[in-house]
């Protein structure tokens, strides 16, 4: 098996851009990742590093609890953040990506959350979480145009106004050839803890107008979030990232999607490439109704999140591989369930499909969780290592 951590890595994030915009056919396959569990990082942190594992940390906002009743003093957790960063980053680069996602500011704003269901994994989870927040299926925070004003809408724009700083310690420690890809979301924000999954669906007809406020809200933030974020020299993408649907189909109908997220989803590629940026998308869930909403009018560059029960990447490659770039797809059940052998033929099945004319880079179908066996990551890593 290739050997990770490599000994000489050589991220090269421009090359990847040529290849993902489909001018320059690729001399190897790149690697990407929109996350990558903390269990799977520590793991593979003390036992193929060698090293000792530093845990992320909320650095203001609400609390790592989920309570906005006591706010994080940025000072006191500085230090352990830029700890954990510095390691990230070089988990990443050592790993053979040639980019990292940042996730401090959603990561801080979601800890606002107060609704979020907690559970426990499974016992059959490689490394089981004692507590794990889940998507508020019923109401979130705000039920009310009262919790609409509660909302610590200031407190969450401080977030937007401390980020550049952030971004520019990251960038401090880039090693060259790698670039940050800045993730943000407005629609999975909404629907997930918000206003809930309940809040949001009934209020398509009972109150659409706190819907669509809301939605003006939290856009604006995102907004906000990328027009900093776009201009700084570290900053190599923006990558957004909301589910869109399930199996069959859109979470909200492609009318309320078009009236309501798709003209915020048009303004962050609009800031994006104002700034020779290019924006990608992760959306888990059947995309079929909204492809064209993608390509021809909002112009996302990239296309992340595959699952073979309704979106296999190598169809996505034949159908529209040509107009937009594909990212990730080896399917998570596979990813967690296959034997080595089967695994290794899978991988390379979707690569000699995806690679031919570029457009495509190397990953899970949606992000290495913690109950996919660290094995198995490594044998997808290892089939796009030998393969060119």
């Amino acid at each position: 098996m290739f050997s990770f951590p490599l000994q000489k890595p050589k991220p090269d994030f421009d090359t990847l851009l040529q290849v993902l915009s489909g001018k320059r056919e690729p001399d190897k396959v790149f690697f990407c990742e929109m996350l990558i569990d903390e269990e799977i990082k520590k793991y593979i942190i003390e036992n193929y590093f060698h090293e000792q594992n530093y845990s992320p940390t909320v650095t203001f906002g609400g609390s790592s609890e989920g309570s906005s009743e006591s706010r994080v003093d940025f000072e006191e957790t500085k230090k352990a953040s830029e700890r954990y960063y510095r390691q990230l980053i070089q988990f990443y680069y050592r790993m053979g990506y040639s980019f990292v996602a940042d996730y401090e500011f959603l990561v801080n704003f979601q800890s606002f959350n107060i609704v979020s269901k907690i559970g426990r994994d499974p016992d059959t989870s490689a490394f089981p979480r004692t507590e794990r927040h889940w998507a508020q299926e019923g109401k979130g925070v705000i039920q009310s145009w009262e919790d609409f004003e509660k909302f610590p809408w200031k407190r969450v724009q401080e977030l937007v106004e401390r980020y550049g700083d952030h971004i520019r310690f990251l960038s401090r420690n880039l090693p060259d050839g790698m670039k940050l890809a800045v993730v943000g979301s407005i629609l999975e924000q909404v629907m997930e803890w918000i206003l809930g999954y309940e809040g949001v669906l009934y209020n398509v007809y009972d109150d659409p107008l706190l819907i669509e406020t809301t939605f003006e809200k939290v856009g604006q933030l995102v907004y906000d979030l990328y027009t900093v974020a776009a201009p700084m020299e570290g900053v190599g993408v923006i990558w957004h990232g909301d589910d869109i649907g399930y199996n069959m189909a859109t979470l909200l109908s492609p009318t309320h999607l078009r009236k309501w997220v798709f003209p915020w989803f048009k303004k962050y590629a609009e800031i994006a490439h104002s700034h020779n940026k290019p924006i990608w998308y992760h959306a888990c869930g059947n995309k079929n109704e909204v492809m064209e909403d993608f390509i021809k009018d909002i112009k996302f560059d990239a296309l992340h999140s595959f699952e073979d029960s309704s979106n296999p990447v190598t169809e996505y490659k034949k159908k529209y591989g040509h107009r937009i770039a594909l990212m990730g797809g080896v399917d998570m059940d596979k990813l967690t369930r296959l034997a080595e052998d089967e695994l290794r033929r899978y991988v390379r099945t979707i690569l000699d499909t995806c690679m031919p004319g570029g457009r495509y880079a190397l990953g899970s179908g949606n992000s290495v969780c913690s109950y996919v066996p660290v094995h198995n990551y490594m044998v997808m890593m290892d089939e796009g290592a030998r393969y060119m």
